[in-house]
């Protein structure tokens, strides 16, 4: 397929497609069909009546949903017995530190800078990864700190922060309960998964 976009309209409409290729990309069901995909928007925009009655759509999409709340299921049941079992062994490690909640982390850098509360505004960077190393979301690798309020984040960070002074980094365990828990997170972090920082506190901004 050509992919000679110069005009205008061109490189808006190849944008949109891209836009949408990329949310699909982002969270896909097994057996997806691009070009059926691409058939669905064309015909869409031609006005050409579709081959595909509501009802058939009805019941696959119906079908496919399953299979996927079933996978998801599945996925969940497996992050949230290897997040207990890594846990449970990290917090017997030297050096790593359990708090009442079950947040668990490490001294990198000991910052000795003011504490932030609940209310503070902070700057960032950090590092997340699942236990197996995969990373999720890094201000580090996107090169630009993170601000936010304290009482604006996953449980186990509003606890960390709170009790690291700044200039500090700490690598924190997030147990599923202080993360994301039932939930998840988009398609990277399944539900009851136990998830890992490295916390750079740079200012308290406010």
């Amino acid at each position: 397929m050509s992919n000679n976009f110069t005009t205008t309209p061109d490189i808006v409409s190849y944008g949109i497609g891209r836009q949408m290729g990329d949310q699909l990309a982002s969270d896909p069901f097994e057996g997806i069909n691009a070009q059926a995909v691409a058939a669905g928007v064309i015909d869409s925009l031609e006005g050409t009546e579709s081959p595909v009655s509501q009802e058939a759509f009805a019941k696959a999409f119906e079908e496919i949903n399953e299979i996927m709340q079933a996978k998801q299921a599945e996925l969940a049941k497996v992050a949230g017995v290897e997040g207990e079992e890594f846990l449970a062994a990290n917090a017997q490690k030297d050096g790593v530190f359990v708090t009442d909640s079950g947040l668990q982390y490490e001294i990198i850098i000991a910052g000795e800078g003011a504490l932030p509360t609940a209310d503070s505004v902070v700057s960032t960077h950090y590092h997340g990864t699942l236990i197996d190393g995969t990373v999720f979301d890094s201000s580090v690798e996107r090169g630009q700190p993170a601000e936010f309020p304290v009482n604006r984040v996953i449980a186990g960070w509003t606890e960390a922060l709170q009790i690291m002074p700044q200039g500090s980094k700490w690598r924190l365990y997030v147990p599923q309960e202080l993360a994301y828990g039932s939930q998840g997170s988009g398609a990277k972090i399944a539900p009851f998964s136990a998830l890992i920082f490295d916390v750079e506190l740079l200012n308290i901004i406010s």
